[in-house]
């Protein structure tokens, strides 16, 4: 959606329609081209009366996870939820399977192929094993910023990600779905907004197990990976805490964070 560039950036966002489906209870504000919706978002946050989506056609200084750089042209997604975080940090960061699982009933919603998407620990969403999308979390102050990018139409090259990182894929591309960016958004924000109340009122336990069925290589083995030191073994749960639970020669290990190889 394109917005009167004469208008205030602010004013743009609040001008932006909103469908018949969208959740009540959450706002929006769709840019037409912002530095980072995370950025945005940060600077918006303490002036939020309640939870927000921002959406931009176009970031131009996007990062995602430990700060590497998140290409995204027009026509892929970029996106961030604003909420108020009432939870400690480590319990509101379980909204990172509550993003995921809503990203993967979004993309069913608009594919109608159920079986093409899966879910890699611990916040990446795969359409037929590549990478389509992926959320970062950052906590500010008394908020909690949720970001997602969404390969619609465009992936970055096998060139600009990390070695042995799995290679990305867009929706156009693998199924031939095309959407918009607000379309998509219409219908990532109704499904998210089904699976936050469902984590608020019944908690994590029915996320996860939702999750877990889900789950890329759920049995297999897998490769943890930090800064430090890496992790193999077979992937057999995610724990009450979102950790990922290993079964090594030296026993079970719960990894707290990682990127994950396989």
């Amino acid at each position: 959606m394109s917005t009167d560039p004469e208008l205030p950036r602010a004013v743009q966002g609040q001008q932006a329609s909103q469908s018949g489906n969208w959740p009540s209870g959450y706002a929006r504000r769709v840019y037409d081209s912002v530095d980072s919706t995370l950025s945005e978002a940060m600077r918006l946050a303490p002036t939020l009366g309640g939870p927000t989506w921002i959406l931009a056609e176009e970031q131009t200084a996007a990062r995602g996870r430990r700060g590497r750089a998140w290409s995204t042209p027009r026509g892929n997604f970029a996106g961030t939820l604003i909420m108020q975080r009432r939870e400690d940090p480590g319990y509101a960061a379980l909204r990172s399977f509550v993003a995921s699982l809503a990203l993967y009933r979004a993309f069913v919603a608009v594919s109608g192929q159920p079986d093409a998407f899966m879910l890699k620990w611990p916040n990446d969403v795969l359409l037929h094993g590549g990478k389509v999308a992926g959320i970062l979390l950052e906590s500010v102050g008394p908020h909690l910023l949720i970001g997602i990018g969404v390969n619609l139409a465009h992936a970055p090259s096998v060139a600009a990600i990390e070695p042995q990182a799995l290679a990305p894929v867009t929706l156009s591309g693998a199924l031939d779905v095309a959407i918009t960016p607000t379309g998509f958004l219409d219908a990532l924000a109704a499904e998210y907004a089904r699976l936050e109340h469902q984590f608020v009122t019944f908690g994590f336990l029915p996320i996860r197990k939702a999750w877990l069925a889900r789950a890329a290589k759920l049995g297999e083995v897998i490769t943890a990976r930090t800064m430090r030191s890496e992790t193999v073994g077979v992937f057999e749960d995610v724990d009450d805490t979102g950790n990922l639970i290993l079964k090594t020669a030296q026993g079970r290990v719960a990894v707290t964070a990682a990127d994950v190889f396989f």
